[in-house]
């Protein structure tokens, strides 16, 4: 299962009831944050969100609101004695942006690896902890800067075939080995792959952040049957398409369009504009173009189920 938290859900200034963008995935006692903006420690703090657990922070871009939590957030850690290293993601750029960064958190009393994340990753090749096969793969986003959004897989091997286990001569105690996704040596030097005791693949979870953009063809393509798409939606109203597309954006309307060509599952909204004080305003203009979406808000959480349940 995986489990997202709406840590902010405002652009450009924080208010009382929005922190500056956030969000966190979280599996299996791992987890990926999205951006960092102003207040995401206090809004963790409030949603029951343990950000020692992160494996990463995934930076969509650069801009002031969604990066500047970040420094205060990697004091905090080394505070609360983390020693673990901690992985930096982010577009063309990162360098730069992670040496001045470095100079405001001071020495950290554990390893930082920035890394500009341009191809997709395997987490638990990366890490460990994460579940076979589980990716995370950059989406090149339309900002007023370079920007990118994320798409998290974790995949699902097909059902394991005990009698085809037993036919081959697997010995019980090597079966977890193949369930997760492991070949095995048998005596005489026989090699024996996970396809040859699984059934095809099940229908795995996938998760989308869009971070800052205007509609694209990219995120809807990697928004393609995703269970959750968090979606930029800046402005309101129908009308402010042009103010949206002048400073890379997207309204109510146009995150809604995206996610029903891209037949995604769910969609919430998020990244409001401070002029947006009610966004269930306006929700049903969305819900006109996508039933499934939502309003996001700060602590907003769901966890995300296989669909059929494991044997």
């Amino acid at each position: 299962m995986l489990t997202i938290t709406l840590l902010g859900t405002a652009a450009t200034m924080p208010l009382p009831d929005r922190a500056l963008t956030a969000a966190v995935a979280e599996c299996g006692g791992h987890s990926l944050l999205f951006d960092c903006g102003e207040g995401t420690q206090t809004a963790a703090r409030r949603a029951g969100v343990n950000l020692m657990k992160m494996d990463a922070v995934c930076l969509t871009h650069y801009h002031g609101d969604h990066i500047f939590g970040l420094p205060g957030l990697l004091q905090t850690l080394g505070c609360q004695g983390r020693t673990r290293p901690l992985a930096l993601y982010g577009p063309k750029g990162l360098g730069e942006v992670w040496a001045a960064l470095r100079v405001l958190t001071g020495p950290l009393p554990y390893p930082v690896y920035a890394e500009v994340l341009d191809a997709p990753a395997a987490l638990c090749e990366k890490f460990g902890g994460w579940p076979q096969s589980a990716k995370l793969t950059p989406v090149p986003t339309r900002h007023r800067v370079v920007s990118q959004g994320y798409r998290l897989d974790l995949p699902r091997a097909g059902r394991f075939l005990p009698e085809q286990a037993r036919a081959l001569g697997v010995p019980v105690k090597q079966w977890k080995t193949l369930q997760h996704g492991e070949s095995i040596t048998l005596d005489g030097g026989r090699v024996i792959q996970p396809e040859a005791v699984l059934g095809p693949a099940r229908q795995g979870l996938s998760f989308v952040f869009s971070g800052d953009t205007a509609p694209c063809p990219a995120l809807e393509k990697a928004a393609a049957g995703a269970d959750l798409l968090l979606c930029d939606s800046t402005y309101a109203l129908p009308e402010q398409a042009a103010q949206a597309k002048q400073y890379g954006h997207s309204t109510f309307g146009q995150s809604a369009a995206l996610a029903a060509k891209a037949g995604a599952k769910r969609l919430w909204l998020v990244h409001y504009s401070p002029m947006i004080t009610d966004p269930e305003e306006e929700l049903a203009q969305a819900q006109s173009l996508f039933p499934a979406a939502e309003c996001g808000y700060d602590g907003k959480s769901i966890t995300l189920q296989y669909e059929e349940a494991e044997e």
